[in-house]
């Protein structure tokens, strides 16, 4: 999701080390802002989209107002958080349970009674009981209404944003960001050209490419139309062996951490193969991560520029390897491209246009039905134990992934070998291509077979 011009704007507001970027990650659902015991840790005010209850708008973590520090650059911390409340249509006061009320609370208290804009007290750190008993400490300063939170670990944030939500000006409305928008994370190891495939495809260098390993850090999430489709493109840190992320300290770990969390919000990922190194054990991990997500999956080899005019039987004798490598991803597309020329990135477009369709895809429930026992006529389940196992009926239960329950005669599991049998008759009848399929084998209740 991409901020739009129209967007109302939610500025975080208090003094030093109350817990303004904890809780600007929390509202967010990423790790934008860094967090660290230390006062002055944040001096830009950062900015990030964010939605609830329907809405959208801006969240702005602004630097520590007025609270002792030893930033050298304190002042223009200020400055820029004093302009942030100008341009504010809601204000989020954040002060410290822990701490109580304290000076530098009431002078920004002072500070944002002359400004009217809806004012939200915030009291974080209220997880034990003596700081929740100094909670009410906070009421002098007079706004109401004041919410007891723990941005840490998520209590009471919710009804702040019920609140937020309410005291937002017309605009930001929005339907629901999956139902507009497919979210595609590039994925793969570092260096295979995810940024500068992005690139491409923004027709913009919007991420910064180099050839050193591990240039990106953030999951950099941009937006982008193509034929009148909404996409949301997520250029991900390259993701290495844990072994080899663990020694190489905290800036590449919370990247692989941010790499994942963009799997996990993902419709789509890309996993991109380099078309030189081929694939390898780490590329296998990745698409796991992404399958076990639920992700629609799209195989792009780049770099196609580098081994082009090799002849047909290499790129057959190519493939064939990388579908040996990644065999369980044998539903998942595979295109060759060039990030560098351009090569079939349209193509790409189109590919996961078609595979996030498929994830968002229901059959009837009469239609599977037929489909159930034309496949099941044609090749019956095997029996393990003494009674004859019959599959009675299914549905569908769910779409992004595609998920159904099969109901049966005896509480008994299915032969793996026969559940991917009826996952691939599933893809085949009704197209579920580059999608992981849920299946899960239930016995029909007593209740229901006596009607």
């Amino acid at each position: 999701m991409s901020r739009k011009s129209s967007d109302p704007i939610v500025v975080l507001v208090g003094r030093p080390n109350v817990g303004k970027s904890t809780l600007f990650n929390r509202i967010t659902g990423r790790r934008r802002s860094i967090v660290a015991p230390v006062a002055g840790t944040t001096r830009d005010a950062l900015e990030a989209p964010a939605e609830w209850a329907g809405r959208t708008f801006t969240v702005v973590d602004t630097g520590g107002l007025f609270g002792a520090t030893t930033d050298p650059l304190h002042a223009l911390v200020v400055e820029h958080g004093l302009k942030a409340i100008e341009a504010a249509d809601v204000l989020v006061f954040i002060v410290d349970a822990q701490e109580g009320l304290v000076p530098a609370d009431r002078e920004i208290a002072q500070r944002l009674r002359g400004r009217n804009r809806p004012v939200l007290l915030a009291v974080n750190k209220t997880d034990d009981k003596r700081a929740a008993r100094r909670a009410i400490e906070f009421h002098e300063l007079g706004f109401d209404p004041a919410f007891e939170i723990t941005a840490e670990h998520g209590t009471g944030v919710f009804e702040l944003l019920d609140e937020v939500a309410t005291r937002l000006p017309a605009g930001g409305a929005s339907v629901d960001p999956r139902e507009d928008d497919t979210a595609i994370a590039f994925v793969g190891r570092p260096n295979v050209g995810k940024s500068s495939l992005v690139n491409r495809l923004l027709r913009e260098e919007r991420v910064m490419v180099s050839e050193t390993p591990g240039t990106t850090r953030d999951a950099v999430d941009v937006p982008l139309m193509w034929h009148k489709r909404h996409f949301r493109i997520v250029d991900t840190a390259g993701i290495r062996k844990p072994g080899r992320v663990a020694r190489s300290g905290p800036v590449e770990v919370i990247s692989v951490v941010l790499a994942k969390r963009a799997i996990e919000r993902a419709d789509v990922a890309v996993l991109v193969i380099d078309a030189v190194d081929e694939a390898g054990d780490q590329d296998g991990a990745i698409a796991g991560l992404a399958a076990e997500a639920g992700c629609g999956l799209v195989i792009a080899v780049n770099k196609w520029d580098l081994v082009r005019g090799r002849g047909q039987a290499w790129v057959e004798e190519f493939d064939g390897r990388l579908r040996y490598q990644l065999k369980f991803l044998d539903y998942a597309p595979l295109v060759h491209l060039s990030a560098l020329t351009g090569e079939r990135t349209p193509k790409l477009l189109e590919i996961v246009d078609r595979v996030a369709a498929a994830r968002r895809l229901r059959v009837p429930t009469g239609e599977l039905n037929r489909f159930l026992e034309r496949v099941t006529a044609r090749h019956p389940p095997v029996s393990p134990g003494r009674h004859e196992v019959r599959i009675l009926y299914g549905a569908q239960t769910g779409v992004g992934p595609p998920s159904f329950v099969i109901f049966t005669n005896v509480a008994t599991e299915l032969h793996f070998s026969y559940e991917r049998y009826l996952v691939n008759q599933l893809r085949e009848a009704f197209g579920f291509e580059g999608v992981p399929i849920r299946l899960a084998v239930r016995r029909r209740s007593r209740s229901a077979k006596r009607s």
